[in-house]
């Protein structure tokens, strides 16, 4: 298969879900090819974990698997698109009613604005508008620089679990001027319900609540069946801020980004959490 054909995207031929349009989920960040990071480790598994997925109303994935850091030289564009070619045959052959895009959670690097133009990083379906960038956990960059190259290029940053960033949620203010220069934040849906811890849980909220949070995504390593997706995060958004922020945050904004378009925040004038 040509990239144009991945960039387009693998679409899987079969009955679409009856679920509201409202409510069929775009899973912008997820592991689920196999045998290429630390996502499933056989394609028995990669198909369990995308099963899954179509059985939480995702319509659309986006294989996000680790680039970069300790991925270097490992996950290669080349590799993750024939990966994500065979595992696109394996959905079809068994009628796996899911469409399956490219990407990459590439971890942060001053070379990323070269590494794009030269094919050697993916952006987010494969679309060249926004790459999912992820930070360090120990110690804490600014990326405004990267941000100036990157904007250069139109080229999008979207963050990839901030709320799980201990140096990042030490410096709001420093959050709230990469906003301003167009950085958009995606929260994990594990996050919302206490999944990695009660500092997250709550960071995760004061995002959606200021308005900082502009998508979800699962960020799923594997098919476990108590691993919270993305209907249980629409709910509980729903329940506490309503549904347009539910639908918002877990289905239109990631299908404007699929589409090659920029996230909209749900307040007109983000605020300090």
């Amino acid at each position: 298969m040509s990239k144009t054909d991945t960039t387009a995207g693998l679409a899987i031929a079969g009955n679409r879900s009856s679920a509201p349009v409202s409510r069929r989920f775009v899973d912008l960040h997820c592991h689920c090819l196999p045998n290429v990071d630390d996502g499933p480790a056989s394609v028995e598994d990669a198909v369990g974990l995308c099963r899954r997925l179509r059985d939480d109303n995702v319509f659309c994935v986006v294989a996000t698997p680790h680039q970069l850091g300790p991925y270097e030289g490992r996950t290669t564009t080349v590799l993750i698109r024939e990966t994500a070619r065979r595992l696109h045959e394996e959905l079809a052959r068994q009628s796996i009613d899911l469409e399956l895009r490219v990407g990459a959670e590439i971890r942060l690097d001053e070379r990323i604005d070269r590494l794009v133009a030269n094919d050697e990083v993916l952006t987010l379906a494969d679309r060249k508008r926004h790459i999912l960038l992820e930070l360090p956990s120990d110690v804490f960059i600014d990326i405004a620089p990267l941000l100036a190259r990157l904007r250069v290029a139109q080229i999008g940053v979207i963050l990839a679990h901030p709320e799980r960033n201990t140096p990042l949620l030490r410096r709001p203010g420093v959050l709230l001027a990469w906003l301003e220069e167009g950085v958009d934040l995606q929260i994990t849906a594990a996050s919302l319900v206490g999944g990695f811890g009660p500092v997250a849980e709550q960071a995760a909220w004061d995002f959606v609540a200021s308005g900082w949070a502009t998508l979800v995504a699962t960020d799923a390593h594997d098919q476990r069946s108590d691993y919270p997706g993305m209907p249980a995060a629409f709910r509980h958004i729903a329940e506490r801020w309503g549904i347009r922020m539910a639908q918002l945050l877990c289905a239109i904004n990631p299908r404007r980004v699929i589409s090659g378009k920029a996230p909209v925040s749900a307040l007109r004038r983000r605020r300090a959490p």
